[in-house]
């Protein structure tokens, strides 16, 4: 039974990088409150300037945006330690949802194909807070995640049709 009041934590690194489609971020968000009973999803991505059109669409869509900064002496576009910033905040969610039931969220759902985050979702379920690790492509879904069940799995090409951007007129 889903419960009204998850929380996902989306890396868009890994669903950017590892869609062969482009997304409809309003259907996304809609698809992730209706299929996942999602009430907040925390988007963490960096921050450049001359991405601005697509913050914009994030938070028109209801993404709450979580920016890392890239480091002065990082002279690569690839790494940000996105997947520090994102597990810190869901620990500090379950912390502050515990300590201070504050925040109060039944379950979390993680938007990534990356292992870094196993260690992490292991955590989740043991607390029984864990719903759903969505793989951007079932192709790229890393495989230390085989020992989930399917009831845990879910991959984003499933959806495709519904969420896919269209170009006007096509």
């Amino acid at each position: 039974m889903l419960i009204n009041n998850n929380i996902a934590f989306i890396d868009w690194q890994n669903l950017y990088q590892w869609l062969d489609w482009q997304i409809n971020y309003n259907k996304f968000r809609v698809f992730l409150t209706d299929k996942f009973k999602i009430k907040k999803a925390y988007y963490f991505l960096w921050f450049r300037e001359k991405e601005n059109l697509l913050y914009e669409k994030l938070q028109e869509a209801w993404f709450i945006l979580i920016f890392n900064e890239k480091p002065q002496h990082l002279k690569s576009d690839k790494k940000w330690n996105i997947d520090v910033n994102l597990v810190f905040h869901a620990m500090r969610k379950l912390y502050e949802s515990v300590i201070w039931e504050e925040d109060k969220f039944d379950k979390i759902v993680l938007v990534s194909w990356d292992w870094d985050f196993k260690v992490m979702v292991d955590f989740f379920k043991e607390k029984e807070k864990f719903l759903k690790v969505i793989f951007p492509n079932k192709k790229y879904a890393s495989s230390l995640y085989k020992d989930l069940t399917f009831k845990y799995l879910y991959y984003l090409n499933d959806a495709k049709e519904k969420l896919e951007h269209k170009k006007r007129g096509s």
